[in-house]
């Protein structure tokens, strides 16, 4: 057999077990809208949708939150532990305890301009607590975005003083003795311009940045993060790519666009690996 021929063999058996990536729009009823929809986040107690709602212009972001019932999603409503000013970017950890977002709303009576990064936490009852403002130095008097907790750090973006660009994508984590220690991703990540997201996987083995309104993917290994790879042409287009959440195996990603349309801002999932019934039908299918 030729090397040509053993060459051609190969490369079909890697396209069997390596199934092509796909993107496909997902337009839940109830919640899509001709407003700008993006950065969703699933409960994972409840399986409530959160999500940032905003306008076409992607301007005015608020959190809201819709059940799945008999009839499909609940119109939105704003979460319990809603403020007032912008907020955006929720995200859940893994056990659904504590949620956690960016906003301007008011401290001690003080009306904020900055994008702080917050936490809320909720009791055994299910009720939310009082959302709490993380400390200096992981919350600076720049703006921070999109904060996203992984076992052994958070991860968000700012445009702190110290970055290699207007936006970088830095890295907190709470020592033993109780201090909050902050760095830069440094440059196989960060870029002169503008990153703004950093999603770690489920596994911790890669990770998804939004920078300058593109998708990039990152991987890890011994030494650190890898050079960011772009996400191909089907996933970004012309538009804002924005708000991207793994689903629970890691398979698919869910993220929204800026599509230029009528409805502006839309829901679109990247599966890698095969079909997965994710995000859920709503309502779900009887068993």
């Amino acid at each position: 057999m030729s090397a040509a021929a053993l060459a051609v063999i190969l490369g079909a058996l890697l396209a069997a077990e390596s199934p092509a990536a796909r993107v496909e729009p997902w337009k839940p009823a109830g919640v899509s809208s001709p407003q700008f929809e993006s950065h969703a986040a699933f409960d994972p107690i409840t399986g409530d949708f959160y999500f940032v709602r905003s306008s076409p212009g992607f301007e005015g972001w608020r959190i809201r939150v819709s059940r799945c019932g008999k009839n499909g999603w609940s119109e939105p409503r704003e979460p319990d532990f809603a403020g007032d000013g912008v907020e955006a970017d929720p995200f859940f950890t893994a056990d659904g305890r504590t949620l956690y977002f960016i906003s301007t709303r008011s401290t001690d009576g003080v009306k904020r301009r900055d994008l702080d990064l917050w936490r809320v936490e909720r009791d055994a009852k299910g009720t939310w607590g009082v959302p709490a403002r993380l400390p200096e130095p992981v919350n600076s008097a720049g703006t921070e975005w999109f904060p996203r907790p992984a076992p052994d750090w958070l991860y968000f973006g700012s445009n702190r003083p110290g970055g290699l660009g207007g936006n970088d994508i830095w890295r907190a984590r709470l020592t033993d003795g109780g201090r909050w220690v902050v760095e830069n991703l440094g440059p196989a990540i960060n870029t002169a311009g503008d990153e703004y997201e950093a999603l770690p996987s489920p596994d911790g083995s890669r990770m998804i940045l939004m920078a300058d309104g593109d998708l990039y993917e990152s991987k890890r290994d011994g030494t650190g993060w890898s050079r960011r790879v772009r996400l191909p042409p089907e996933v970004n287009s012309d538009g804002l790519e924005v708000g991207a959440v793994f689903s629970p195996s890691g398979k698919s990603l869910l993220f929204a666009r800026d599509t230029k349309g009528p409805d502006s801002g839309e829901f679109f999932v990247l599966r890698w690996a095969g079909a997965e019934a994710w995000p859920s039908e709503c309502p779900r299918p009887r068993k």
